[in-house]
């Protein structure tokens, strides 16, 4: 169960105004382990509250973003995805149901004096692509299935 006070405490602590729509986006994103898209969380959060538009669920979206109370996980040619995990982690994109995943944190190394040129680095992390458990399965299955097909016909 979420804790109304702690919401309420971060939004002000990121300098938000807790309003009804922003409390209902980071409510239900608290709530998730999975990362839901923009759109997945406008339906859930106007299934609860109809007066929520979607251009307010978005603007909270990024106005969340932008305080560091959430992170945008960008993926290629897919929704970008939302997280409000308060521990620093990674990533894990699966490439073939698009899925992510939470990796435990792992320090980095900063780059070295001068690699960045005039850039002022705000944060680093790590995205691991490849495929997920449940697709590595099904590919697997795939690849014997292929195998034993290909295997009685010759």
């Amino acid at each position: 169960m979420i804790d109304s006070e702690r919401i309420r405490e971060s939004l002000e602590a990121g300098g938000l105004r807790c309003t009804p729509q922003r409390y209902a986006v980071m409510a239900f994103l608290m709530e998730q382990n999975q990362h839901p898209t923009a759109a997945e969380i406008f339906e859930a959060v106007n299934r609860l509250d109809p007066r929520s538009s979607r251009a307010t669920t978005y603007n909270n979206l990024r106005d969340l973003v932008e305080a560091g109370l959430v992170r945008e996980v960008a993926i290629e040619g897919r929704a970008a995805r939302f997280d409000a995990t308060g521990l620093r982690h990674h990533h894990f994109i699966c490439d073939r149901c698009g899925g992510v995943e939470d990796i435990a944190w792992t320090e980095l190394p900063r780059p070295e004096a001068g690699a960045l040129g005039k850039r002022v680095l705000r944060e680093c992390e790590l995205i691991f692509r490849g495929l997920c458990a449940g697709c590595a399965a099904a590919a697997e299955v795939g690849v014997k299935a292929e195998g034993t097909e290909a295997h009685s016909n010759g």
